[in-house]
C-alpha cells in the first residue's frame, strides 16, 4: 500500500507522542536519581533540598523504564505503519489505540513511586491505587487486543 500524506501525518503524531513519553521518562529519571541520592540536588545548581522522595527502587525504575519503552514503542509503530495491511482509517485507529495504551501504562506506573500502595495490581486500597488499576486495565487490555488484531490481519490469507 502506498504511503499517503495522511499516513505520514499519523506517523508524525506517533513520533511526537513518543518524544513526549521519552521526556516524561527523563523527568521520572530525575525522580529516580533524587530518590537514590536521598536529596534533591544537581551539581550545576548551587543548592540542595534534603528530602527523601517517597517510593521504592523498583517503583522508580519501573516508572522510568515504562516511559522509555512506550516512547520507543510509538516510534517503532510509526516506522512500520506503512507496512500494516490496513486502509488509512485502520492505521489511524491503530495509532490512536497505541496512544491510549502507551499513555495509560506510563501514567499508571508513575503513580506507584509517588503514592504509597498504588501499584495498581488489584482493585482496592487508596484511590490512587484504584486509578492505577483502571489505567493498567485499559492499557494492558489494549496491549493484548491490538497485537492480536494485527496478527489476524497480517497472517490471514490475502484475497
Amino acid at each position: 500500500m502506498a504511503e499517503t500524506s495522511e499516513t505520514k501525518g499519523i506517523q508524525r503524531m506517533l513520533i511526537g507522542h513518543g518524544a513526549l513519553l521519552l521526556i516524561v521518562a527523563g523527568m521520572q529519571g530525575f525522580g529516580f536519581l533524587f530518590f537514590l541520592k536521598g536529596r534533591i540536588e544537581l551539581r550545576q545548581i548551587p543548592w540542595e533540598i534534603d528530602y527523601q522522595l517517597p517510593g521504592t527502587y523498583d517503583a522508580w525504575r519501573m516508572a522510568h523504564m515504562e516511559g522509555i519503552t512506550n516512547g520507543l514503542l510509538l516510534w517503532l509503530t510509526a516506522a512500520i505503519l506503512p507496512l500494516m495491511p490496513f486502509e488509512t482509517k485502520g492505521k489511524r485507529r491503530l495509532a490512536y489505540a497505541m496512544l491510549v495504551i502507551t499513555w495509560t501504562i506510563v501514567i499508571a506506573s508513575a503513580l506507584d513511586p509517588i503514592f504509597p500502595d498504588s501499584r495498581g495490581l488489584e482493585f482496592g486500597g487508596p484511590i490512587t491505587n484504584q486509578f492505577a488499576f483502571f489505567l493498567f486495565y485499559i492499557g494492558v487490555g489494549g496491549a493484548m487486543i491490538v497485537p492480536a488484531l494485527i496478527a489476524w490481519k497480517c497472517l490471514r490469507p490475502q484475497k
